[in-house]
């Protein structure tokens, strides 16, 4: 039986590719390489989750890239608006924008309606939750692999992060949003720690 997460890559920060049924990445962010993107999902327009530059590494003629409503977006690359409690058929998998915003910080404010991803693939759910904090958004969403903000400042620490795992009840997760710009090895080390055996932890390396 193929491990769900031999198909996902950690690409540092908030970024991952997932290669599944299609090839879809997540927020990619000073990438080095990759094959083209069949799916690009962003969840928000900070700098460090929106980078043009980026994306145009992984684009080809048939990439759709799914982003919110605010995103000032090039004409030559399709594209698909997300809003928090939509749900789209994009290419052929399922993916469902959750809010993500910030509970007791200004960084995301909830009216900017920025996103998360549930995205459903090959009998799989893998929830990238952007940029957040634990929110009742999330209770019972039920991924099979959550990726989670662990690094504070701008989103969840690794403390608050664990309890987000709990509430959606998730089977697995990664830690994210460390590394780079804010957060240390620590604070991923520290969330494995306080999920336990509630669900499995897996603390990925850069690719």
């Amino acid at each position: 039986m193929n491990d769900i997460m031999d198909t996902i890559s950690w690409l540092g920060h908030a970024a991952f590719r997932i290669d599944g049924d299609i090839t879809v990445y997540f927020d990619p962010f000073h990438l080095s390489d990759g094959p083209t993107a069949d799916l690009i999902l962003v969840t928000h327009t900070h700098y460090d989750h929106y980078s043009p530059e980026d994306i145009k590494k992984i684009t080809g003629p048939d990439t759709t890239l799914v982003i919110t409503g605010d995103a000032d977006v090039p004409g030559d690359i399709d594209v698909v608006r997300a809003a928090p409690g939509k749900t789209l058929d994009v290419k052929g998998v399922r993916v469902s924008a959750v809010a993500a915003y910030n509970t007791n910080k200004s960084f995301h404010p909830k009216e900017n309606r920025w996103v998360g991803y549930v995205l459903t693939m090959g009998g799989n759910k893998i929830y990238h939750t952007g940029d957040t904090d634990v929110i009742p958004e999330m209770e019972g969403i039920g991924p099979d692999v959550a990726l989670v903000p662990v690094g504070g400042t701008y989103t969840m620490s690794a403390s608050e992060a664990a309890r987000a795992v709990k509430l959606m009840n998730a089977v697995s997760a990664v830690p994210m949003h460390w590394g780079e710009i804010v957060g240390e090895r620590n604070d991923a080390v520290e969330f494995e720690k306080l999920v336990g055996g509630f669900a499995r932890v897996v603390i990925k390396e850069k690719k």
